[in-house]
């Protein structure tokens, strides 16, 4: 997959956030990932030799489109790209890395929260703006800031699952991460793949499905 599309993230927008795996499991991780479903993944930086992760990662699944996430500064932004990632992922919004993703033309997830937040993180060029923790606001919150800020694309991290997903989708979300609670440092020590990858699946039907159902209503709508 070379580079991040866009269009591609909108149509299949689900993103898995992998924190803590080790070199002995990435590989099963990855397949059960894409075996799953998902196309979009980002390993963290607080994650022990991330930055060799992200290496193999991209060399061992070409057709995945990995990024970095926790990306706090330039520096750490410069080595994640020169180490193969493809998008930044982070949760806050730092100006300095907005302009480095601008300059190197790097789709931008910065993590925001209050309304003021949301708009600047936007203003200063996100692709998406990353809520966390979604978990603690409710989808209610997303209609809410979808209200002024209609133009604004949020993506819904922390505390999403396979019964919210439509509830989040329905108030105004453009896409949602899984994360912790399917890739879960035990799991991913104690070899846990084929659990990782039925929950994974589990969580792309509940996003399919939806998008399904979208495809159903325009076509009729657009019958009529």
């Amino acid at each position: 997959m070379a580079g991040f599309d866009l269009t591609l993230f909108e149509k299949e927008p689900v993103l898995g956030i992998i924190r803590g795996v080790d070199g002995d499991s990435l590989h099963g991780v990855l397949e059960a990932a894409y075996s799953g479903g998902l196309r979009f993944l980002e390993i963290t930086l607080n994650t022990p030799g991330a930055f060799l992760l992200i290496k193999k990662a991209v060399e061992l699944f070409p057709d995945f489109c990995i990024g970095a996430g926790t990306v706090l500064s330039v520096e750490s932004g410069q080595q994640a790209v020169d180490a193969g990632a493809q998008f930044i992922v982070a949760p806050n919004l730092n100006e300095q890395v907005a302009e480095f993703c601008i300059k190197n033309s790097l789709a931008y997830f910065p993590g925001a929260l209050t309304p003021t937040e949301i708009e600047k993180a936007w203003s200063f060029g996100a692709t998406m703006v990353k809520v966390f923790p979604a978990s603690q606001m409710g989808p209610d919150y997303f209609k809410l800031i979808k209200g002024p800020f209609d133009q604004i694309k949020l993506m819904a991290v922390g505390g999403i699952g396979p019964k919210n997903i439509p509830d989040y989708f329905s108030a105004g979300a453009s896409a949602v991460a899984l994360g912790g609670s399917i890739f879960s440092a035990s799991r991913m020590a104690d070899l846990e793949f084929s659990v990782i990858q039925k929950e994974i699946e589990e969580f792309m039907f509940a996003v399919t499905k939806i998008y399904s159902n979208i495809s159903v209503i325009d076509v009729a709508s657009h019958s009529n």
